[in-house]
């Protein structure tokens, strides 16, 4: 089983301090990731603030069902690298 996001705290310039299932934590600095359409939205710092852990899908989401890949916001804050099995975008819209 991958590591889920337990907690978050969202930090100014687009970066996130995450703390997961397996007990690692750092942060993951979004802000060269691109932000196309209804994700443009995140951009702005009263949005981005709005970042919470969804205990269902283990990761961070935000308002109108925007959500991040958990392993990918694992590799961002952890340094480790991306299970081999992953695939596809990285942003989810629910």
């Amino acid at each position: 089983m991958w590591p889920e996001v337990v907690e978050v705290r969202p930090l100014e310039g687009l970066r996130l301090w995450l703390r997961f299932s397996d007990g690692s934590e750092g942060i993951a600095d979004l802000s060269g990731m691109p932000f196309p359409g209804i994700l443009e939205g995140l951009k702005d710092p009263s949005v981005f603030a709005q970042a919470q852990v969804d205990p269902e899908l283990g990761t961070v989401v935000w308002p109108g069902g925007i959500d991040l890949d958990p392993l990918v916001l694992h590799a961002l804050a952890t340094g480790s690298p991306l299970p081999e099995a992953v695939e596809g975008p990285a942003v989810h819209l629910g």
